[in-house]
């Protein structure tokens, strides 16, 4: 009962760092998405096809969503966001 009262006041700071951990969960789970990363691999291509980015952009942008989907697949190496 001591401890609840003395903890009381920082309440609201751990409310902020439980929310802060669940946005930085949710944020990881939907950047090592294999489908978004599809997604954005498919976009890159179009843009490519498109002319809006050369190819040596657009074969940079390609290696760091392999990498990246790399390391979510539990591949190693470090992902490059």
């Amino acid at each position: 009962m001591f401890a609840s009262l003395f903890t009381l006041p920082i309440a609201p700071v751990r409310g902020v760092v439980w929310l802060s951990e669940q946005v930085l969960d949710q944020a990881t789970l939907e950047v090592n998405d294999p489908a978004a990363v599809y997604q954005r691999l498919a976009e890159i291509e179009e843009a490519r096809a498109a002319g809006e980015t050369s190819p040596q952009e657009a074969a940079e942008a390609e290696e760091q969503l392999v990498a990246q989907l790399m390391w979510a697949r539990g591949g190693g190496g470090q992902p490059e966001v």
